[in-house]
């Protein structure tokens, strides 16, 4: 049948495939440095450091400006709306700083004020689920983002698994929006990267964990068909398969590694250049450990599985910071550290070494978690 719907032309497809390839190109991985002021501020307040926009500023500087050679580990930045508009220490845009390194520079995409991020409202007529808000307006705000130095967004829809939950209508309702998002961004010259997070609260196993994976990536799926996205130009951003938080039963990074590539087979597309996990709260430690066993299944991989990870990133960097401008160099080396780590990780090449530090194997867990 032939296309009659506005289409994206042969030179947008180019660039979009262009923008994906090189985030996720061998050995690289996406910085997740898109909290909300509320959400930094958590972070913040565990290391007795005040919630000033300055102290924001400093640490994200610490990050962006570590030597180039973090390009080989990092390919794209996600940024919050401040941060997109803040500059380093010099007076360089934070956009240009990260682009020097020849690394991609993205935005959340969901509506944010100065201090929130309001992506996602309650769904009425369900026990307790979310839907994702703010389309009204996003045209318009990929436009201007795309003139201020991004290159992709990231939208995140979040789902939770109780006896109830998901509910179908929740499932259907955050996959045709997220759909919507993603024609949307790719409109304007934006990489969609799709995040339909299904929370670890909980103490489901993991086989509920696989089934409610399978069903809700199905229906993203279907949905970006429907809405005629160019899968070669996006990127999926799912939790792994992993039990439940408060699940008795323990599970091995190599039973992750096989439910969630299973999973990932039974339902993305090989179109999709990448799928870059969200940590979901995992140590900094464990979300290495099970993506390298990813990458070491003998399963079939058709796609990248690389890591988008915020928490487990930057705890041991913040660590190592404790807001003290003397600290810069360590906390840049503990953020350089786990950059690499998890780029062996990449690769199936993660050699744990026994030496871990208390920071890196902390539990980085919240409940509900939002930010």
């Amino acid at each position: 049948m032939t296309h009659q719907f506005p289409a994206l032309s042969p030179e947008q497809k180019k660039a979009l495939s262009d923008i994906a390839q090189r985030i996720v190109a061998s050995g690289k991985g996406i910085l997740a440095a898109d909290e909300s002021v509320g959400t930094m501020g958590n972070r913040l307040q565990r290391i007795n450091v005040e919630n000033t926009e300055e102290n924001r500023r400093a640490f994200r500087e610490i990050l962006f400006s570590s030597d180039a050679s973090i390009n080989q580990n990092i390919g794209g930045v996600i940024l919050f709306h401040e941060t997109l508009y803040q500059k380093d220490s010099s007076g360089k845009p934070f956009p240009a700083l990260i682009k020097e390194k020849g690394i991609v520079v993205g935005i959340k995409a969901s509506i944010c004020t100065r201090l929130l991020d309001k992506g996602t409202a309650p769904l009425a007529g369900t026990n307790g689920e979310t839907t994702i808000q703010g389309l009204d307006g996003l045209a318009e705000r990929c436009a201007q983002y795309k003139k201020d130095g991004a290159d992709f967004g990231k939208w995140r829809a979040v789902l939770k698994i109780t006896s109830t939950t998901p509910s179908q209508l929740a499932i259907q309702e955050n996959a045709n929006t997220l759909a919507r998002y993603a024609s949307i961004c790719q409109q304007h010259g934006l990489v969609p990267i799709v995040e339909p997070e299904i929370l670890p609260d909980g103490d489901h196993d993991l086989q509920r964990c696989q089934y409610v994976t399978e069903k809700v990536l199905a229906a993203v799926y279907k949905a970006l068909n429907d809405h005629h996205v160019y899968l070669e130009g996006t990127l999926l951003k799912p939790n792994m398969v992993t039990a439940g938080h408060s699940c008795p039963k323990k599970y091995t990074p190599q039973d992750v590694a096989v439910a969630t590539v299973t999973t990932l087979l039974r339902t993305v597309p090989a179109a999709v250049p990448g799928i870059c996990f969200l940590s979901g709260g995992q140590s900094e430690e464990e979300a290495s450990v099970n993506l390298n066993a990813m990458n070491q299944s003998p399963l079939p991989k058709p796609w990248k599985l690389t890591f988008s990870y915020g928490r487990a990133l930057q705890a041991s960097a913040l660590a190592a910071w404790v807001g003290k401008s003397e600290n810069k160099k360590a906390a840049q080396e503990a953020f350089r550290k786990r950059a690499q780590i998890n780029s062996l990780a990449c690769r199936g090449q993660y050699v744990v070494s026994g030496k871990t530090d208390t920071a890196a194997m902390q539990s980085l867990f919240t409940a509900s978690y939002t930010y």
